[in-house]
């Protein structure tokens, strides 16, 4: 298939203006395929000779098409393009009808049918360019159209579109014309839905799942309809310009790729966030967190959206900003940003030091095809990150106000970088211009490094501060300045948090020496810090007694970088995590803390005759929380550290002992998610097999169920299994893009890597062939979830090196190698540092 090109974007764009697309789908056909019937209308600009273009279509079967009545032959489809020819000035109409193919990988037009209860449903998915499976398009963002959309469904069917949508006698559902929007974000959701209704301020609200999914939405339908609602009041007290659409679902649909889809109106999240078993409070702000990211994007992405996809920024980073920033102010969730902190921005430091990274704004994206591969670390975390910064040092009244001239200038229509940095700078005397040439057209984390010096008049002198500027951008940072307490020598206070402007070469006086300094404290910019030496004592000795989450949090992604960047041995973060991580309170800290030790440090960043003893280190360590949260006062709490228990278990006795008790002593009752989550450890280990898999399965049939059971079975180390295990993920075609992801994460375990090493070198010629069938859902899950992550040596290197040079992986592929391959370098790096001595 074809991708478009900027340029040919950019001169279509000169010459045409789409009006309006009636599109009518019909849900009835059967299983593999449905109709799609439309009919575009759009006007050849004034100027023009007669001209050619082109129109996206990837039908199944394509039936007919005219051109202002004149029959099209359906031969001429090339690819996905359908060639428009002689076109003339003025007005024109295209009518298409088609049979397309439903999607088993999350995209074009899903289609799932729930083994809970046979019930079946669609959804649309039509990100970058899959608007083409789904009716024919002219697949540009800055081509807005009306849309008007009817759906023929099966009797007992809702259907959700992106505005308000009834009914006919006829069984035709038919939805109200939407303003302008892009192609990509027309949306449909069909099936059988569970929903719960609403109304707003005048404006109809709606949540709506699986039937099966029911009395677990019901259960948290106050929840979810309380924080869509706070959100929606904060932005209409942030924006000038109001909500831009006639009503606001929001559907829970299964095996979704992403976390949430930002379709005007219809708003489509993956439905693990309508919870089937407990969950830790910091999962519900995720959550919330996601609902308030969607519903910024309504006005930054919607109603203003990017010109091309070099601004996927403008709506990713915006929203995210917004997202975490609404939450804080408008919900019980107020302590937002240490999860940020901990969880997202980490991704974006991941990413910005690979050699994939790219600016926040790339100054060329050439196609859609590398468009696709900036939806990343560095368009959502590091993007927000700046906006933060942006935010801190241009005040949030001026940086509100250039948002609101913005969205008054570009209201249903396209915009750039330079059209926002102009809004912003129509607000303030600040060079937001040069601000955004060294934000967001650069690439790389700068790294702060404290100098602390001794007065000139003896040791009771005052000291100051320098501070080391590795990198290109101004920093506006807080500085925090601690003591220990003198009443509790475990802990420490704030002395003075101090503003300070990076780079700056004059030194600052502190007054005496604090027992730790701080660089960002508060986590304002986006920079690794390091410690002089004796704050870095104090930090490996009171770490947990930094009175503030947010603070801990910037210490901790400290540690981890260091780790990362071989400054820093792997067992001195495991020795850190051991000492403080019984004493914190913060679950996202804790979350994040134990999945770098297990996931990064255990699996791969020690040596294999390293790990047992790691495993054991953390196991001590979620057995020390499992006790200290006995008395029910911290349940997410010990929720987490009963997940985490289960995951680094070495040994089967314990979680086999769970398993049989039907619960945890003094708690949890292990829910269906417990459950698989014990058996897949037992798997791994061998201590267990097909039959209770099967039992399992036959007591959760649900769709989660079938994943767990997927999951389990491709971790038994059993040859037979793992031989079908592969041929289930590279060579049937049979897999959804949940049971792929779901097999491919069983199938990969250090403790099978005899087991498991001839599959290494088979991993890149079927990866390869894989994506190329496939596509790049399945391409992308193949290379973050199949990929022999803890194979860390040269073979594994070398392997990858000769597939990128040689074997022309899909671009999809091609970036996830890249990262993969760079992150084992990394890992084989921190074990040559930090080897033990042989001598």
């Amino acid at each position: 298939m074809s991708v478009l090109t900027r340029d040919e974007a950019q001169t279509r764009a000169q010459l045409l203006d789409v009006h309006r697309y009636e599109i009518a789908l019909d849900l009835t056909r059967g299983d593999d395929t449905f109709d799609s019937r439309t009919t575009i209308h759009f006007t050849v600009r004034a100027g023009q000779e007669t001209t050619d273009t082109f129109v996206e279509l990837k039908p199944d079967r394509l039936r007919s098409a005219t051109l202002d009545g004149k029959a099209l032959d359906p031969g001429t489809l090339t690819g996905n393009r359908l060639p428009l020819k002689d076109l003339t000035e003025g007005e024109h109409e295209l009518r298409v009808d088609a049979a397309m193919r439903y999607s088993r990988t999350g995209e074009g037009m899903h289609r799932f049918t729930d083994p809970t209860d046979g019930e079946t449903y669609v959804y649309t998915q039509l990100f970058m360019d899959d608007v083409q499976r789904v009716f024919p398009a002219f697949d540009q963002p800055d081509l807005k159209a009306v849309f008007e959309l009817t759906v023929t469904a099966p009797e007992g069917w809702t259907v959700l579109t992106n505005s308000i949508t009834a009914r006919d006698d006829d069984g035709t559902w038919r939805a109200a014309p939407t303003p302008l929007i892009s192609t990509y974000l027309v949306a449909v959701a069909a099936g059988p839905w569970h929903s719960v209704t609403t109304e707003h301020r005048g404006l109809p609200f709606g949540i709506h799942c699986r039937r099966s999914l029911a009395p677990h939405l019901d259960a948290d339908a106050d929840e979810i309809l309380r924080i869509t609602r706070a959100c929606y009041d904060r932005y209409h007290e942030k924006f000038d310009e109001p909500y831009p659409f006639d009503s606001y679902d929001q559907a829970f649909v299964p095996e979704f790729n992403a976390g949430a889809m930002e379709n005007p109106g219809l708003v489509t999240f993956r439905d693990e966030f309508v919870f089937r078993s407990a969950v830790t409070d910091t999962e519900r702000q995720t959550r919330a967190m996601v609902i308030a990211h969607e519903m910024a994007h309504m006005w930054f992405g919607d109603l203003v959206t990017l010109k091309w996809w070099d601004d996927i920024w403008l709506n990713e980073s915006f929203a995210e900003y917004m997202g975490y920033q609404t939450l804080t102010e408008a919900t019980r969730f107020t302590d937002t940003w240490v999860d940020f902190g901990v969880a997202r921005k980490a991704w974006g430091y991941d990413a910005d030091q690979r050699p994939s990274t790219h600016p926040v704004a790339p100054e060329a994206v050439d196609d859609t095809a590398s468009a696709l591969l900036n939806f990343d670390g560095i368009s959502y975390a590091k993007g927000a990150s700046a906006l933060r910064q942006l935010v801190t040092w241009l005040g949030e009244k001026d940086f509100l106000a250039g948002i609101n001239t913005h969205f008054a200038r570009h209201r249903f229509a396209n915009a750039t970088l330079a059209d926002f940095i102009d809004s912003l700078a129509a607000s303030t005397d600040r060079d937001v211009h040069a601000w955004a040439d060294s934000w967001l057209r650069t690439t790389g984390v700068d790294t702060l490094t404290p100098t602390i010096t001794p007065g000139d008049n003896g040791p009771n002198s005052p000291y100051t501060l320098t501070v080391d500027h590795h990198g290109t951008r101004p920093h506006r940072i807080a500085v925090g300045l601690y003591d220990r307490d003198l009443a509790d020598g475990t802990r420490l206070v704030l002395r003075e948090r101090l503003e300070a402007d990076v780079p700056d070469s004059t030194p600052r006086t502190i007054g005496k020496r604090p027992a730790l300094l701080v660089l960002n404290d508060g986590d304002l910019t986006y920079a690794k810090i390091r410690f002089d030496h004796d704050s870095f004592t104090t930090v490996r000795d009171h770490l947990s007694g930094l009175p503030e989450p947010l603070t801990r949090a910037v210490v901790w992604n400290a540690l981890r970088d260091a780790v990362r960047d071989s400054d820093l041995p792997p067992t001195a973060y495991l020795d850190a995590a051991r000492t403080h991580l019984p004493h914190e309170t913060d679950l996202a800290l804790v979350q994040g803390v134990l999945s770098f030790a297990s996931a990064q440090i255990a699996d791969r960043f020690l040596t294999p005759d390293a790990r047992p003893a790691a495993l054991a280190t953390l196991t001590d360590l979620c057995r020390d929380l499992i006790r200290r949260t006995e008395d029910g006062s911290h349940p997410g709490l010990r929720l987490t550290a009963v997940r985490h228990f289960i995951d680094v278990a070495a040994h089967p006795d314990t979680i086999a002992a769970w398993l049989a008790d039907g619960t945890v002593p003094g708690g949890p009752e292990l829910d269906p998610e417990l459950r698989w989550r014990i058996l897949g450890r037992l798997a791994v280990l061998g201590a267990t097999d097909e039959a209770a898999i099967a039992a399992e399965l036959a007591r959760d049939p649900s769709a989660t169920g079938q994943e767990g059971a997927a999951r389990c079975r491709a971790a038994l180390p059993d040859p037979a299994t793992k031989r079908r295990a592969w041929e289930e993920m590279f060579t049937s075609d049979q897999l959804s893009n949940y049971l792929f992801t779901a097999t491919a994460q069983g199938f990969w375990q250090p403790e099978q890597a005899d087991l498991l090493r001839g599959y290494v070198e088979r991993y890149w010629t079927d990866a390869v062939a894989l994506a190329a069938r496939r596509g790049p859902a399945i391409a992308e899950a193949a290379g973050r979830w199949a990929f022999p992550a803890y194979a860390v040596d040269t073979g594994t290197l070398d392997l990858g090196e000769t597939c990128l040079r040689d074997a022309g992986p899909i671009p999809a592929l091609r970036r996830k190698l890249i990262d993969q391959l760079d992150d084992l370098r990394r890992a084989a790096r921190v074990r040559e540092t930090h080897a033990p001595s042989t001598s």
